[in-house]
């Protein structure tokens, strides 16, 4: 069975407000044939996410000019909990909910050259637009913390938005992981703001490229094939690299280690054939679910 990409690129994003490279900052880690159409892995330290994106576009236009279909992956969420659009007041009427959310994070989230933006002000807006309170997103830094956005993590119980996704619960019950929720925005294992400052150029990358799609959402069922992948040369999609044992080599940050191994682990994952099922959890979606998973929530390739 031949491969369906021809490189992997994945990205630890962060969310960092000023330049910083070493641990806790941007990692790309490139796994690419060379003139010998042996696989060579790379990686790159890059200290603000413009930079990031410009080396993005960079990459990816040098590696589909040559004819490769390359697999990108973040390790952000790219959705939100089912109803957060709807919730929002997005309109719904031409998109997706995950389209919509895209476009209006694009619309708001703009990242300065020094790495800084406004990301708390931003989730606060929100918070007001869907609850007209400190609910769902939270953990302000102290200077951040307004009327509608906390420091301390709001009461779920009950509310119009849960606290995770599908795919956080299926895999905190199967022990794969314990993954945070998409509302928290600080403190230890926070994800919140890595989504927030990373969805907006997904989006931009998606514009950039017209020859690429956004996995899961714009494939049918989730499956990744010669047929549905026809005519496209990029593959954007969320990855959780928890999922994998990365152990640094010496010298090498956690972060650096991480990006390395999940790209292998893409790579083998291709080379079996195992990359293209549809999201497939033994049944225990209902049709309910596995929609709003394609329409808004999103999922992670692989699990």
């Amino acid at each position: 069975m031949s491969r369906l990409f021809d490189a992997y690129i994945m990205v630890d994003w962060s969310a960092a407000s000023k330049p910083v490279t070493g641990k806790n900052s941007i990692w790309i880690g490139i796994l690419a044939r060379d003139a010998r159409l042996k696989f060579q892995y790379q990686s790159t330290n890059i200290e603000t996410r413009l930079k990031a994106r410009e080396f993005l576009n960079g990459i990816i236009t040098k590696l589909t000019g040559r004819g490769d279909r390359v697999l990108l992956g973040f390790d952000f969420a790219f959705g939100y909990p089912a109803g957060t659009a709807e919730a929002l007041g997005l309109d719904l009427s031409e998109k997706a909910p995950w389209q919509a959310m895209h476009a209006h994070l694009a619309s708001k989230l703009k990242d300065k050259a020094d790495n800084s933006n406004a990301r708390y002000a931003i989730a606060a807006g929100m918070n007001y637009a869907v609850s007209k309170g400190p609910f769902p997103f939270w953990g302000a830094p102290a200077r951040d913390v307004v009327s509608t956005l906390s420091d301390k993590k709001p009461d779920f119980e009950g509310q119009s938005l849960p606290e995770f996704r599908e795919i956080e619960t299926y895999l905190r019950a199967n022990k794969m992981g314990q993954p945070k929720s998409v509302w928290q925005l600080a403190y230890t294992g926070s994800v919140g703001s890595q989504s927030l400052t990373g969805i907006p150029h997904v989006h931009g990358l998606r514009e950039t490229f017209p020859n690429s799609r956004v996995w899961p959402f714009e494939f049918p069922d989730g499956e990744l094939n010669d047929e549905t992948l026809d005519g496209i040369k990029v593959v954007m999609t969320e990855i959780y690299p928890s999922l994998i044992k990365a152990k640094p080599e010496k010298g090498e940050t956690p972060d650096a280690a991480q990006v390395r191994e999940i790209a292998r682990h893409y790579s083998e994952l291709d080379e079996k054939g195992q990359l293209g099922a549809p999201i497939s959890t033994n049944n225990s979606l209902d049709d309910g679910k596995m929609s709003q998973i394609h329409s808004e929530e999103g999922w992670i390739l692989g699990t």
